[in-house]
């Protein structure tokens, strides 16, 4: 199945897409004799309770959708428009190595050895659609290729074997970041700061396991999915991927994030980027390409007005039109001199 949220009226509504149309999983659901939440975080939180009689409406829908009224030019939000939390992974060997290696530095022994996160900012959330930055983002304004797991169960030290029995589903993740601000923010060690506090853009469906099991790829550490991961910007392709590259499974990332903290329904937990995902990464990489060969190099960004599409196989094509709010505010502009 396919979850979306869309506006409507000034809350949030949940949804199902199917045959290229949303249909409300409570107005729906009535006609069935259901009593089924209106919303994301109520249907995730119960929705062990309520997923049975959602299949049964998914399948009624898909084989008599003229019995059904669609919601008419739905605005949607992301699917998830309120998480719980919202943890970001380091998944991807490719991208950390290339980027370690474009500044020369040699791989950080600890990746293999244990997979880490951090916490991103669970109040930023955006789905389809525009995106409002401010003026200190485009400053080095970057996108991330990541997909991302939603828990659907609660659990706490969650062991490998068992922890892709809490994954509700997957949805893609732009973990858009400004990394002026990023860099010299992270000099200190305390993570990405207000590099990363502003916008993650998700959608735009949430897709159940079962819509992606003929490209599950098992392992005894957790499920891979092969998967193709595809950027464009303003159209053009820049970046492409594979979802089975991940170094570390989403099963090893949730066993290590439960350890003595209860995950909850409504938890999004991500992948990180992919190798290529990211113009911080492609930049490198052209920018050493240049350097070797004696040929300039202008490095890529996001600028006000531009597209970004992110698209990744089963799961859609999020795209989002990055807009500027506010040209006349900046906090780099309070930096102290000392």
């Amino acid at each position: 199945m396919k979850f979306v949220s869309y506006a409507y009226q000034n809350t949030d509504r949940l949804g199902l897409w199917i045959h290229e149309h949303v249909y409300d999983v409570h107005t729906s659901g009535v006609k069935l004799g259901f009593n089924l939440p209106d919303n994301m975080k109520a249907f995730l939180t119960h929705q062990l309770d309520y997923i049975a009689d959602v299949k049964k409406l998914s399948a009624e829908i898909t084989t008599s959708p003229k019995d059904f009224s669609f919601v008419d030019g739905p605005k949607l939000l992301a699917p998830v428009p309120h998480p719980t939390s919202v943890r970001d992974g380091y998944a991807f060997r490719q991208h950390v190595q290339t980027m370690r290696k474009n500044r020369g530095a040699e791989m950080a022994p600890e990746f293999d050895q244990f997979p880490i996160f951090y916490f991103s900012n669970h109040n930023a959330v955006f789905g389809q659609g525009d995106v409002y930055l401010e003026i200190d983002h485009f400053k080095k304004m970057d996108f991330e290729l990541e997909v991302s797991v939603v828990i659907g169960k609660e659990g706490i030290n969650i062991p490998v074997e068992k922890a892709d029995e809490h994954i509700f589903g997957y949805m893609i993740w732009n973990d858009l970041s400004a990394r002026l601000l990023q860099t010299e923010e992270m000099t200190l060690s305390l993570g990405p700061a207000k590099g990363k506090d502003f916008a993650n853009t998700f959608g735009p469906y949430l897709v159940t396991k079962d819509e992606l099991d003929d490209r599950r790829v098992p392992t005894s550490q957790g499920d891979r999915y092969d998967l193709q991961m595809i950027a464009r910007h303003n159209g053009n392709k820049v970046s492409e991927g594979n979802m089975k590259t991940m170094d570390w499974t989403f099963a090893q990332i949730i066993e290590r994030a439960s350890y003595g903290a209860t995950l909850y329904p409504g938890d999004v937990i991500g992948s990180g980027t992919v190798g290529t995902g990211c113009y911080a990464e492609i930049n490198s990489t052209n920018a050493k390409q240049a350097k070797e060969s004696g040929e300039s190099f202008e490095p890529t960004w996001l600028a006000p007005n531009d597209t970004i599409e992110l698209e990744i196989e089963r799961l859609g094509t999020l795209t989002n039109k990055l807009v500027l709010r506010n040209p006349d505010y900046s906090i780099l502009a309070k930096k102290k001199n000392v």
